[in-house]
Order: C-alpha cells, then sequence, then structure tokens
C-alpha cells in the first residue's frame, strides 16, 4: 500500500472505528472478542484497501467481514473461551452517551440471552436495517428462517424487556 492509500486507510478507520466497534459488541457481547473481531476485519480490509477505496464499499465490505468472520467464530469449538478478572462486575455498565442509555443497557443485557443465530439476526436485520435476503446470504441460510427467528427474537426480547415494546416487526 503507498503512502497515499495508508493515510486514507487511517482517515477511514478514525472515522468508522466507534461505528463498526459498536457493531462488533453488538456480535460478540464482550468488549475483548469484539476488539478482536474488528481488528482482524480491518486487517482484512486493508488487504484490499487500494480496490475498496476507489470503489466505495469499504463500508459494506468491512461490514460483511465482521459478520462473516463472527460466524465462523460461532462455529468454532475454540472460541469458548474464559476470561480472568481481578474483580468481577454484579453487572456489565458500558458507556453509551446516546439518549435513553437505561434501555440501551437493558437491550444490551438481553440481546446476550438470546442464542447466537437469534442475535445476528436481530443486529442484522433491525441495528443494520438489512433486508431479508441479504442477512440470509450473510448468515448462509434461507429468507424463511430469518423471519422465524427475527420473530422469536422479538417475542423473546419482548418477554424479556416489556420496554421494548414499541419496536414493531417488519416481516
Amino acid at each position: 500500500m503507498d503512502s497515499l492509500a495508508e493515510q486514507e486507510f487511517r482517515q477511514y478507520v478514525a472515522a468508522r472505528q466507534g461505528g463498526l466497534f459498536r457493531i462488533a459488541m453488538l456480535l460478540t457481547g464482550h468488549r475483548e472478542d469484539a476488539k478482536d473481531l474488528l481488528q482482524t476485519a480491518l486487517i482484512k480490509l486493508a488487504l484490499h484497501w487500494t480496490r475498496l477505496a476507489s470503489s466505495g464499499s469499504a463500508d459494506a465490505y468491512v461490514r460483511k467481514i465482521l459478520y462473516n468472520q463472527q460466524v465462523s467464530r460461532w462455529r468454532s469449538r475454540r472460541h469458548r473461551m474464559e476470561y480472568a478478572t481481578a474483580h468481577p462486575p454484579d453487572i456489565r455498565i458500558t458507556g453509551d452517551p446516546a439518549t435513553d442509555t437505561t434501555l440501551r443497557l437493558t437491550l444490551d443485557g438481553v440481546l446476550r440471552l438470546l442464542t447466537k443465530r437469534q442475535r445476528a439476526v436481530v443486529v442484522l436485520r433491525y441495528y443494520e436495517d438489512l433486508p431479508e435476503s441479504e442477512v440470509a446470504e450473510i448468515l448462509g441460510c434461507s429468507v424463511g428462517t430469518v423471519r422465524s427467528q427475527a420473530h422469536r427474537s422479538l417475542a423473546r426480547l419482548r418477554a424479556l424487556c416489556p420496554e421494548l415494546t414499541s419496536i414493531k416487526e417488519t416481516a
């Protein structure tokens, strides 16, 4: 990568890393896993940066890397790792300066109670606002599976967190 492309890549990462990290956090449910996932995705993006920067498709490419890499991690048995901490927290607290932080924290907690596939469907379908067909392609399943997983996920989220009743299912 030449110096101009490297500078463009650094600017891209500086501008987008916050949003990409939030996606990684939603997919993994753990801060350290999210950091690893994002770093892997950015390394893969850097390998193809000169081609992607000129086409303007870097955002889509890096998101797809994030999702595919996470699906690969779920399928891998070696992903089941333990994390040592000096003082385990009673609850996980994240600093989110956005409005309605309480609801966001509650949602973060109940998202971890979903299955991995359900969490991926919710993130892709509702956070990323991707169409069902694209979610199905990313996860390697049928559109019907995406619909049923979204329906079950939202029903479970509503049962676990009644504050989410304002979220509408779009099938």
